[in-house]
């Protein structure tokens, strides 16, 4: 069984991405990695190129015109994948942003192993983790998706949806996806506030117009994390151990009472839909095989 990872980044040290972290977590289960490095401001090359002799970048110039619905990330997620190598059997997607922890290795590895020779499986679904304010809260509304695919066949029909949060396969089809027991840890709203607030200003421009961010996004110095919290609960895991270094280097501070955590209507009814119906009203970008 071949193994083939594969991401993009672009700007990883300004917007402090922990993609180091991220292509390490899955290399234990990858052949390669390939990695669409965008054309950046800062020293992501030179980053990317040292993390290990099984990663190979592609340089890329992103397509800044395409402001609609964050397009341009797919592009970029379908250069990295259609670079592979072709007698690869299956693809590991991990964002700039998502960890792997070491725990769940062996159960992903006997997952693709499980499902090499059925075809009519086309990819696994991971749960997700989703960090906020700090390392040590997790979000707990139905506003975080819970699940995605992140190993997909090597079947060059399929591409990345949207804005590369998930894929679809031939004329917009959804892929049919066995689950596996593993998480997908996601840092994308744990950084210092000052890079946060950066972020928050630059990134909407992949889906609005200027107009839209004038209107729609403070301009302050630092992201204020208190003031945009939903409903958030402790994490009583573990960190992956890729992690380490970057969580004892955080300096910013981030206090959080679970026990004034609000859930919305729509959170309490899907809740109630699932305890006594088992229907489950999340949005599903996949077809989950039995």
């Amino acid at each position: 069984m071949k193994v083939s990872g594969f991401t993009f980044i672009r700007n990883a040290l300004k917007y402090d991405y922990p993609i180091v972290e991220a292509i390490r977590s899955i290399l234990p289960l990858c052949d390669e990695v390939v990695v669409a490095v965008g054309n950046s401001e800062d020293d992501t090359l030179e980053l990317v190129r040292s993390i290990d002799p099984k990663v190979r970048i592609i340089e890329t110039v992103w397509d800044d015109s395409l402001r609609t619905g964050g397009r341009v990330l797919a592009e970029e997620t379908d250069k990295a994948f259609a670079a592979i190598a072709p007698d690869a059997d299956w693809a590991f997607y991990i964002q700039g942003d998502e960890v792997i922890h070491e725990k769940y290795l062996d159960i992903v590895r006997a997952s693709m192993k499980e499902h090499l020779n059925n075809q009519q499986v086309d990819g696994l679904l991971f749960h997700y983790e989703h960090f906020y304010g700090s390392y040590d809260y997790v979000g707990t509304s139905s506003s975080w998706y819970r699940n995605e695919i992140r190993v997909i066949r090597n079947n060059k029909s399929i591409y990345a949806y949207r804005d590369a949060q998930g894929f679809r396969k031939g004329n917009n089809e959804k892929l049919r996806v066995k689950r596996v027991d593993a998480y997908v840890y996601h840092y994308g709203w744990v950084k210092p506030p000052e890079i946060m607030q950066r972020k928050q200003e630059d990134f909407p421009k992949l889906w609005f117009d200027d107009e839209w961010v004038k209107q729609n996004v403070e301009a302050v110095s630092e992201f204020n994390y208190e003031k945009h919290v939903k409903s958030l609960g402790p994490f009583r895991g573990t960190h992956p151990a890729v992690m380490r270094e970057r969580i004892e280097a955080s300096n910013w501070k981030f206090d959080f009472d679970p026990s004034f955590a609000r859930k919305s209507m729509k959170d309490h009814l899907k809740r109630l839909a699932w305890i006594l119906l088992r229907w489950d009203l999340n949005y599903r970008n996949y077809k989950l095989l039995p």
